[in-house]
């Protein structure tokens, strides 16, 4: 059992000299252990550390391990961060990309290997997005190579998963490409609009702000009309809600069943991101909205912390405390306070790092846990699965700090 510090006094969450102690401090516990100088990265940690699986790759960690160096050393300065961003892009070639399967389109990315082995071949819209974000911060961080990959990734999402005629992104295709799924999700689509903006600011092309900009107002405007302004996760194939899909799986990793304050807030955030470049009317309106909705139903009022879901009737679904929801929220709410000046804003920044501080940072270790129980105890000593490696926790704090510096 983790014990927590006595957090009776705190530092200051609004300096940015604290924000970038934090990220130095996560960038040390997954720095003795993470790169496997064979290819790419490891990207199963227990609490302290310790490799426990050293064969999975998944296409989520290893494109957010390169958007993690690729931050660390646009903000830092250390050639280090640059090369190992630049070694996980290399893997993302090497070992992730499939051979081509189309005439004149690139070959797709796997979503999951097992040493030689590939686990699972499918093509996801997901996964692409995040080899779309890893490639424009390689662009960014002036990495060989980044600028073709970041076509490449432009053209799969184009050819494999974008529905014009809905102005969305479809999600999954089979590993031959010639089945698309029925599954209609808002995470991918809210990913993609994640990397568009940042392909975009590493390139200044109009096609990637522009698709960014259809997406969001499809996701949090026209969606939302039926749903108080709530966004749902799940759709049909012709993008009406389907409310039941994994109704029984509300603590799913990708695909959760009900509305994710998580994802609220993300989407929060997004929003306030495409206002600095392309300022719309609704975008403040919208984002406010989104994230006061989400801290009305989603705060646990028993417990603190943000829950992972809840119900169309607003009961709690997944009560559990996942550090990746605080994360985002603490992102928005400063977000938020840039834009607004609103004290509220800034309040609901200080409670949700409280909460986190108190909780969810392991101040022994290093890193936050990933998951804990509804009244914020640990539950299990895998510091990073697959898909985490802390992209979350370490993409808030870059953004506070961009939005602090006006950018």
């Amino acid at each position: 059992m983790t014990s927590y510090p006595d957090c009776t006094s705190y530092p200051d969450f609004t300096s940015p000299a604290f924000l970038r102690d934090h990220i130095a401090s996560i960038l040390n516990f997954y720095a003795p252990h993470a790169r496997d100088h064979e290819g790419g990265f490891f990207h199963h940690f227990l609490d302290d550390g310790t490799v426990y699986d050293a064969s999975t790759r998944h296409l989520v960690s290893s494109t957010r391990f390169v958007f993690n160096y690729a931050s660390a050393f646009l903000h830092g300065g250390n050639e280090q961060h640059r090369d190992w961003a630049a070694h996980g892009l290399a893997y993302l070639r090497s070992h992730h990309q499939m051979p081509p399967l189309r005439q004149n389109l690139p070959g797709h990315f796997c979503w999951q290997r097992h040493g030689k082995d590939i686990e699972d071949a499918r093509a996801m819209a997901y996964g692409h997005a995040f080899v779309m974000l890893a490639a424009a911060y390689g662009v960014r961080a002036e990495i060989d190579g980044a600028a073709e990959l970041l076509d490449d990734s432009w053209q799969l999402m184009e050819a494999l998963f974008w529905d014009g005629e809905h102005g969305a992104y479809a999600d999954e295709r089979d590993q031959s490409l010639d089945i698309l799924l029925p599954y209609r999700g808002q995470n991918a689509n809210m990913h993609a609009v994640e990397a568009l903006l940042a392909a975009y600011e590493s390139t200044r092309e109009a096609r990637y702000l522009d698709r960014a900009a259809i997406i969001a107002g499809k996701f949090t405007v026209t969606m939302t009309a039926s749903t108080d302004g709530q966004i749902w996760e799940h759709y049909t194939n012709d993008w009406q809600h389907d409310w039941d899909y994994n109704i029984d799986k509300p603590d799913d990793l990708f695909k959760p069943w009900g509305y994710q304050p998580g994802h609220q807030v993300e989407w929060a955030k997004l929003i306030l991101q495409l206002h600095r470049h392309r300022p719309e009317g609704w975008h403040i309106e919208r984002a406010c909205g989104l994230f006061d909705g989400a801290m009305e139903k989603g705060w646990d009022e028993v417990h603190g912390g943000l829950v992972y879901g809840y119900a169309p009737n607003g009961d709690f679904c997944d009560a559990n405390k996942y550090f990746w929801v605080q994360a985002e929220a603490i992102a928005a709410a400063w977000r938020l306070f840039s834009v607004t000046g609103s004290e509220s804003y800034r309040q609901h920044y200080q409670r949700l790092w409280q909460w986190s501080w108190d909780h969810l940072v392991d101040h022994r270790h290093g890193a936050w846990f990933r998951i804990l129980t509804r009244d914020g105890q640990w539950m299990e000593p895998y510091k990073s699965p697959a898909g985490k490696v802390d992209y979350h926790t370490l993409g808030a704090c870059y953004d506070i700090l961009d939005a602090m510096a006006g950018s």
